[in-house]
Formats: structure tokens, C-alpha cells, sequence
């Protein structure tokens, strides 16, 4: 761990250093993949001092994932008074035999335990994630997870689709007993207007909050603004520049450095990352980052996917609807290239 923890700080002051970063803003610092709470308070607060020193850190929401089965109390009191002030929990479901079927070493009783201890210790923006289509999983069992979050009092809720990757243990012994195609389109449009209903607003394909409390670090993706990512397996977007290090923890830890992944910002990945959010692409915007307004082209075939109910446009810019969200890369495809 504290070998981890001197690699972050080590990559982090080389990658500002050799980037001019020092000169610009920073408003996000998130720990997130693998599980980051396993790591102490003690070595994230080193993370984060060594942050201020070769960054210019403002007002930021610092943010940490948790699996629920790896806080306690101190533990969450601790991450607080180093200036940690969101927490993603890693709830998964709210049925212990779906979170058993997952693979998970949590039950529900430990997120409820989690929520609480973290409420206590001060934290005021707490993230809960959702899968839906695990196996096993259906309407009910789905609709009293969605109820679960609200009753916890949530501020903000991930909802992902299962997916299944090849060389995963599902995907080497696919599960039985998994939503089809329309039943998990009718999961996700059932979890919409259940969070409708208790006051989340739902502002990405996945993500939904409740006032003020949208991910920041969700956000600065979804806007194509640039971010840094330091770890194994971490990508960045800097100067127009996509970079990444490998997966490798121990080559990561004896130094190896970036693979350079090209150029990005262009208009084309603009719209598509755009498009995940409801506000969907908005002329105006476009216009301030390209200096002129979107192709008409892409505004006519958004209308062709309008009149399918898949896409709405008005005359401040146009985006996919909650169907147009289920099929949303055919769906961007489409807008982008015409096919």
C-alpha cells in the first residue's frame, strides 16, 4: 500500500511537472476502480497533500468508492476530516441472494451499516451504485433495491446494465437465470420512473441526483473536459492528448510510464459524449468550444430519430430520449455517420 501510495504521488508531481498542470484549476480528486477504501486515511491524506503541492486545488469535491464490507466508523471519520467529502458505495442490490449470485463479499445489512456510519462521521453526498440484470433479479426484487436507495436517503444513484466480458468468470461460465434483451429494457425504464418518483433527476444514461448533488468527475467525462488519471490502468485527456498506463500494478510501481492513445476533443466525440447527458448536445455550447454551430446534417438526422421517438429536437439543441438511451450507440452512430 505505501508503495502504491509513493507511485501516485511520484507519477502525479512527474505528469504535472512535465505538462505545465500547476497553472490550472482542479474542483475533482476522485479515488475510484479496484477498491480504493482498502487503502488508510493515513495514505489517502498523503495523495491528497502531495495533490496540493503540484496542483492548483479549488474548492474540490473529493470523492472516494467504497465497498461497504471494508469501512467502519473510524475509518469513515477519519476520511472526512481529511477533506473527503463524497462517498460511491458499491451497493450492487438490496437482495443478499443477488449480491451472493454477484460474487459479492458484502450483504445489504453492511451497506444500510455503511450509509449510517458515513451520515455520522459528517459526509452529506453519498452515491449508491445499482446493476441491473443480475442473475437471478427481476421486477420486485429490482423495484425494492430502487426503494432501498430512497429509503437510505441517497443523494445520488448509479444504475449499470450487467455486462458480461470475456475472460471474467461470467464470462467463462455464463449465469443462468438473466434478463433477456426486452425484459432489461423494461428494468431500466421501470428504475427512470421509480427514481422519478422519489426525487432523483436523472442527468446521464446511467446517473441520476437529486439537487445539486450531480458527480463532478461524471460530469468533466460526459463534457469532454480533460482529466488525469493516475494508476494502473488510468487514462487521461490533457492538452488534446489521450494517454493511459498499462494494467500492470508492478510495472506501474517500478515506473513505467504512458502509452500515448492519440488526439481527442474533436466535435464528433463532443456530440457523442454529449448525447449520454439528457441536456443532450446544446447549440449554443457547441458553438462557444468550435466556433460555429453543428452541421445541420446531424441536427436533420436527429430529427429522423425523433420521429421514432427516439431523439427530441428543439430549437436549443437536441438529444436522445430515455428509448433513445436504451439503443444510445446505434443511436449516436447514426446521428454521427448516417448508417
Amino acid at each position: 500500500m505505501q508503495r502504491y501510495a509513493d507511485s501516485v504521488c511520484r507519477c502525479m508531481s512527474g505528469l504535472a511537472s512535465e505538462l505545465d498542470l500547476n497553472s490550472r484549476p482542479v474542483d475533482s480528486i476522485y479515488f475510484g476502480g479496484g477498491t480504493p477504501s482498502l487503502m488508510t486515511a493515513g495514505l489517502l491524506e498523503k495523495i491528497l497533500s502531495s495533490a496540493e503541492k503540484c496542483l492548483r486545488i479549488t474548492s474540490p469535491q473529493i470523492c472516494l468508492e467504497i465497498n461497504p464490507a471494508t469501512a467502519d466508523p473510524e475509518y469513515l471519520s477519519d476520511c472526512r476530516s481529511i477533506g473527503i467529502d463524497r462517498i460511491s458505495v458499491g451497493m450492487q442490490s438490496a437482495d443478499d441472494m443477488e449480491l451472493k449470485k454477484l460474487g459479492r463479499i458484502h450483504r445489504f445489512s453492511d451497506v444500510k451499516k455503511t450509509v449510517s456510519d458515513a451520515r455520522k462521521a459528517g459526509f452529506d453526498d453519498i452515491s449508491l451504485d445499482l446493476m441491473l440484470g443480475t442473475p437471478g433479479q427481476n421486477m420486485p426484487s429490482l423495484k425494492k433495491s430502487v426503494e432501498a436507495c430512497a429509503a437510505l436517503g441517497a443523494d445520488h444513484v448509479s444504475a449499470y446494465m450487467l455486462k458480461i466480458e470475456p475472460d471474467t468468470p461470467f464470462g467463462r461460465k455464463p449465469p443462468g437465470n438473466i434478463a433477456g434483451d426486452d425484459e432489461l429494457s423494461d428494468m431500466y425504464l421501470s428504475v427512470c420512473e421509480w427514481l422519478d418518483t422519489f426525487g432523483f433527476r436523472q442527468y446521464e444514461i446511467s446517473n441520476w441526483a437529486k439537487d445539486g448533488k450531480r458527480s463532478r468527475h461524471n460530469m468533466k467525462y460526459w463534457n469532454c473536459e480533460e482529466y488525469l488519471g493516475i494508476g494502473p490502468g488510468a487514462h487521461s485527456f490533457i492538452n488534446g492528448r489521450r494517454f493511459y498506463y498499462g494494467r500492470d500494478l508492478d510495472g506501474f510501481m517500478s515506473g513505467a510510464g504512458v502509452t500515448d492513445d492519440g488526439t481527442g476533443g474533436g466535435s464528433d466525440e463532443y456530440i457523442m459524449l454529449r448525447l449520454r447527458l439528457n441536456d443532450g448536445l446544446l447549440y449554443d455550447e457547441y458553438a462557444e468550444r468550435f466556433g460555429a454551430f453543428p452541421d445541420k446534417k446531424y441536427i436533420e438526422r436527429a430529427g429522423v430519430l425523433a420521429g421514432s421517438g427516439l431523439a427530441a429536437v428543439t430549437g436549443e439543441g437536441f438529444y436522445l430520449t430515455r428509448q433513445g438511451m436504451l439503443v444510445s450507440n446505434p443511436a449516436i452512430g447514426f446521428i454521427l455517420t448516417g448508417k
